[in-house]
């Protein structure tokens, strides 16, 4: 009988997969065909790509950050089996994001019901950060995916599984060694706080006292690739440079102030998850609903501090490391904020569906629309935008002067020299720079002569009508902490440059061109330019 319902598990568990991945796959249809952006083209894809051609785990077209093999090595199975292509890449990630929403719900199913499951789930898919990582070939949404069942198996207190999942997660990425590390302290910690739940999860659980030792043994794959990469580079945490940015440069007292508010935003708020997060806490407020069965259950005490033993370090840890603040950090946390969310408006809201439809109509609507404050491309479908402006200035590059020396910064000097991103048929030679801040701009021409024409794009996305009136203190943390500075509109970079605008154009907020040197065109145009411009 346990095996048939087992298989029957299993069966609709697979049914559940394959409904994802297909209603994935429409949605991204439009999608699957992007060249590869931002952090794709400047070291995973390269990365992928070397493993597929040499055999090598660690790259040598891009420098090696330590980050672990798995999903490099994920695509690189793929490429061989049906070929390198653009839509295999995309296609490959689905499969990533489908079995990361069946984690998901797995583990909303167990820690509550199918209603809130299917709910969490489509609010999960449809958060803009998960959404737009679904095709991307990141690990971040790959060592989430990995973690949602590693936490199922841990609350279903199934040992041997709990560590291959974990120990997966952490060959995914190294900072899902968080999750393993934060249940063994909460197994520390539980019989120092005497819970009472009467729930006969928490029964069973207590009667097959877990083994908390077991959870370290999900370390070792990431301590032996650590191991290898130190042995093959001479460094354990990737090249110096890379060390430094994300770790050494991050410790400042009030940048870790800072950053801490930044993830928590991240993790309650950004995106328009502060309504979901509003309309729970205002939930909070109302009594359970009783139904036929009696009053509404929440979510197991046990499950739900097992929930926080993972979101809090996680909040606290990225706090600390990463030298951009990215949100795709925290998708491992923001889909059990959601299960937590979500379940509490069950529990307590008559017309809990209809507040969950306004939560999942809000995540697709701000695949969209720009929020009125900064955030990353790859956010949201602002990607796309970003995508088609470089696809259409590198191709006038290439069309009308393939031969010229190009000044811009990353990541469009990756895009120009390698073209098996998809941005160019041939390489074309960079001159690179930072950024487009006044700084550099200006440095670059004092060099004139070293190079032909200047792409510049807009590196970020700057409000028009900003939520928050434009603070010049914050501005300066900013560029102290974090990195930031300020894009040169293109024709104050075109003076600077001494040089004209050839091409230009500009996407929601975000904008592309293509500057020509007036003293390169006189000297010798016919040489620099063969096909004019």
């Amino acid at each position: 009988m346990a095996h048939a319902k087992t298989a029957t598990r299993e069966v609709r568990s697979v049914s559940v997969f394959v409904l994802l991945f297909v209603l994935l796959f429409l949605l991204h249809l439009g999608l699957l065909r992007l060249p590869y952006f931002w952090d794709e083209a400047g070291h995973y894809v390269p990365a992928a790509r070397d493993l597929l051609l040499t055999g090598s785990l660690i790259p040598h077209s891009t420098p090696s950050n330590a980050h672990p093999p798995l999903v490099m090595a994920y695509l690189a199975l793929w490429w061989k089996a049906v070929g390198y292509t653009l839509i295999v890449t995309r296609t490959a990630m689905l499969f990533v994001a489908s079995f990361a929403l069946l984690g998901v719900f797995r583990l909303a199913r167990r820690a509550a019901n199918v209603e809130v499951a299917i709910a969490a789930t489509i609010c999960t898919a449809l958060y803009p950060v998960f959404f737009v990582q679904s095709s991307l070939a990141h690990v971040d949404l790959a060592a989430a995916g990995l973690t949602f069942w590693g936490l199922l198996a841990y609350v279903e207190n199934r040992r041997i599984a709990t560590v291959l999942w974990f120990s997966l997660a952490v060959l995914a990425k190294e900072t899902a060694v968080l999750a393993p590390l934060s249940l063994f302290a909460w197994e520390l910690l539980r019989p120092f706080l005497r819970i009472r739940d009467g729930s006969e999860w928490r029964r069973m659980f207590l009667r097959r006292r877990w083994n908390s030792t077991l959870l370290l043994v999900s370390l070792a794959p990431l301590l032996l690739w650590y191991w290898f990469h130190y042995s093959r580079t001479g460094f354990v945490f990737g090249n110096p440079e890379f060390f430094r940015y994300n770790v050494q440069a991050t410790l400042h007292p009030l940048r870790v102030l800072l950053a801490l508010l930044m993830r928590l935003w991240q993790t309650f708020g950004y995106l328009n998850l502060w309504m979901l997060t509003l309309a729970a806490l205002l939930a909070m407020w109302k009594p359970p609903l009783y139904d036929a069965n009696g009053e509404r259950p929440r979510i197991a005490l046990e499950t739900q501090l097992a929930f926080f033993f993972v979101t809090a370090p996680y909040v606290f840890t990225m706090a600390f490391i990463g030298g951009a603040v990215l949100a795709r950090y925290m998708l491992p946390i923001v889909p059990l904020v959601i299960i937590v969310w979500v379940s509490t408006l069950w529990r307590r809201v008559g017309q809990w569906r209809a507040v969950v439809a306004i939560v999942a109509g809000a995540f697709a609507i701000g695949l969209f629309v720009n929020p009125p404050y900064g955030f990353s491309f790859e956010d949201t479908l602002a990607y796309r935008d970003y995508i088609v402006l470089h696809q259409h200035a590198d191709a006038f590059i290439e069309a009308r002067c393939p031969m010229a020396r190009v000044l811009t910064a990353w990541p469009a000097n990756d895009e120009l020299t390698r073209p098996y991103l998809a941005y160019v048929t041939r390489p074309v030679r960079v001159v690179r720079i930072e950024d487009f801040s006044a700084e550099q701009v200006m440095s670059a021409a004092e060099a004139r002569s070293e190079f032909d024409v200047a792409l510049v794009f807009s590196t970020k996305y700057e409000p028009p009508r900003p939520l928050v009136r434009r603070w010049p203190a914050w501005d300066e943390m900013k560029m102290r902490f974090f990195g930031y500075h300020r894009d040169l509109p293109p024709l104050v970079a075109a003076q600077m440059l001494d040089g004209e605008i050839v091409f230009s154009e500009a996407r929601n907020g975000q904008w592309v061109s293509v500057i020509e040197l007036h003293h390169i065109v006189n000297a010798s145009r016919h040489s620099v330019f063969p096909n004019g411009l």
